[in-house]
């Protein structure tokens, strides 16, 4: 069964919850946020595999490396001196 309910967001970021979605939900529990262009999905994170958890933070160390490509913040190495730059980080 699905349930439909509308919330706003506050100037904060920050939405309620409507109570009669709370269901097993209790102050302070850690929530998984998903976000992709037209979705937004909460899951409770202890719910969650061990595995999907690891595939969640290699997914946003990604992105997170993605970007910073993007953003011209790479250096280019060439294979002489690949493990010495290696040994700097």
């Amino acid at each position: 069964m699905t349930i439909m309910n509308v919330t706003r967001m506050s100037s904060k970021g920050q939405i309620v919850i409507p109570v009669n979605m709370r269901g097993n939900l209790k102050e302070g529990d850690e929530l998984i946020i998903i976000k992709d262009d037209e979705r937004i999905i909460l899951r409770k994170a202890e719910s969650l595999t061990e595995q999907l958890k690891e595939d969640l933070e290699f997914a946003r160390r990604t992105e997170e490396a993605y970007k910073r490509i993007e953003a011209g913040e790479f250096i280019s190495v060439d294979s002489e001196n690949l493990f010495e730059e290696m040994s700097k980080w």
